[in-house]
């Protein structure tokens, strides 16, 4: 694929992903301050501290040579909420590889029917499905019907923690999806529907989605049935095939391939997984964190891809490599209060997830990922050294007294007073 469509998609991703971003959305270190020495910190600034720590908070910082600079209920299995993401991303790196490239094959049949089966590719936006039109074989002037196969994945994945509401945090798995599932429109002066994005058009399914729910502009999830989405996905690719100029001459429908099928295209991301990764920490999107997850599942026990797959890998990858044992995952972004594991298992993460740790948002020193749930705040992640080796941190935070980046800074501060290289 050319560098320069590779960028413009990368743009549109970006574009999107803020967009859902701004839809989603310690007292630190009394063990560090009580390290330094006696003139640096007094113990009025030491008690200030520790009266910012609820009893119930979960803590753990550590050197880089393992030493424990600090702990308090680290042993304690509290929700990870969004820092549940490295975990998936660390067992996706393991089994799948930094270099495992999503892709999306196309097929025709006896009759002329134009196929299409999906591997969960979660970076499917408009651009991609434009590309693809344009890609495929010259020779194909024209089909019968587009026929979507989704089969990869099962039907309507539960996600423990995903509601039925509109928002885009809360759009549908499938192994087939278009723009993370959700659909970005306005109301002109008029007040009609139209999209709200240039490179997007506004499809039957989408229109009626939008109007059934009588909603105002912006990005919802209007789909809750992962078929219905694949076929948004293939109405897509109807308006792309046809800007080309093929003439399309049947329906839209679900289908399967199969053995007498000719492959006519596989398309590769141009995204390999470590760029996927990156772009699910940035934009901490669960629906791409559990697109991962049911890939995950598909990849190592075979499709079709459940929610049940996904735990038993990554619960497999942290009960036989990070050698834990009693950490509880039931999907893979931490949407769910029911997942459970401590600042130490968190610990373990980290370290195996430590030679992608550029993949994290970067903050000064601070290479993080952070996670909120009502009532709760966590980050985890890794401050750099003077000499590039890094300290380990977690914070698992239970009410809303504490600044968690006020914290971390405080954090920064006292490692560099008090155990720089």
């Amino acid at each position: 694929m050319p560098t320069q469509k590779i960028l413009r998609i990368d743009d549109s991703l970006s574009d999107t992903l803020k967009r859902i971003a701004v839809v989603l959305d310690l007292a630190l270190l009394v063990c560090i301050l009580w390290s330094c020495q006696p003139s640096m910190v007094s113990a009025r600034q030491a008690a200030s501290v520790l009266a910012q720590i609820s009893p119930q908070d979960a803590l753990l910082v550590v050197a880089p040579d393992g030493r424990i600079l600090y702990k308090q209920n680290h042993t304690k299995p509290y929700a990870p909420a969004s820092i549940l993401k490295i975990l998936t991303a660390t067992a996706a790196l393991h089994y799948m590889g930094e270099c495992y490239r999503f892709h999306t094959e196309f097929y025709l049949d006896s009759k002329q029917n134009l196929k299409i089966k999906g591997y969960g590719d979660p970076l499917l936006v408009s651009e991609v499905w434009q590309e693809m039109a344009q890609a495929l074989p010259s020779r194909l002037q024209g089909c019968q019907d587009i026929v979507l196969d989704d089969t990869y994945f099962a039907p309507n994945p539960c996600i423990p923690g995903v509601d039925q509401s509109t928002n885009p945090y809360d759009a549908p798995n499938g192994a087939l999806c278009a723009n993370f599932n959700t659909v970005f429109f306005r109301r002109d002066k008029a007040g009609s529907i139209v999209s709200a994005e240039p490179q997007t058009p506004m499809t039957p399914l989408a229109l009626k989605g939008a109007r059934r729910l009588g909603l105002k502009g912006g990005r919802y999830a209007l789909f809750h049935d992962s078929r219905e989405a694949a076929l948004y996905a293939g109405e897509l690719l109807v308006y792309f095939l046809r800007e080309t100029g093929r003439n399309l001459r049947g329906s839209v429908r679900l289908g399967a391939v199969n053995s007498e099928d000719t492959l006519l295209y596989d398309y590769r991301s141009p995204f390999a997984m470590e760029a996927t990764l990156q772009k699910m920490l940035e934009f901490s999107s669960n629906f791409m964190a559990n697109q991962i997850f049911l890939a995950l599942g598909a990849y190592v026990y075979g499709p079709p891809g459940t929610v049940q797959k996904g735990v038993r890998v990554v619960s497999q990858y942290a009960r036989e490599v990070l050698h834990l044992s009693d950490i509880r995952i039931v999907e893979g972004s931490g949407v769910s209060r029911e997942n459970r594991l401590s600042a130490l298992d968190m610990l373990s993460v980290l370290k195996a997830f430590e030679p992608y740790r550029g993949l994290l948002t970067a903050k000064g020193q601070v290479l993080y990922k952070s996670g909120t749930l009502k009532g709760l705040k966590r980050r985890a992640g890794y401050v750099e050294s003077r000499q590039g080796r890094p300290y380990y941190f977690v914070f698992f935070l239970n009410g809303p007294k504490v600044d968690i980046d006020a914290l971390t800074a405080d954090l920064v501060e006292s490692l560099d007073h008090c155990h720089g290289d």
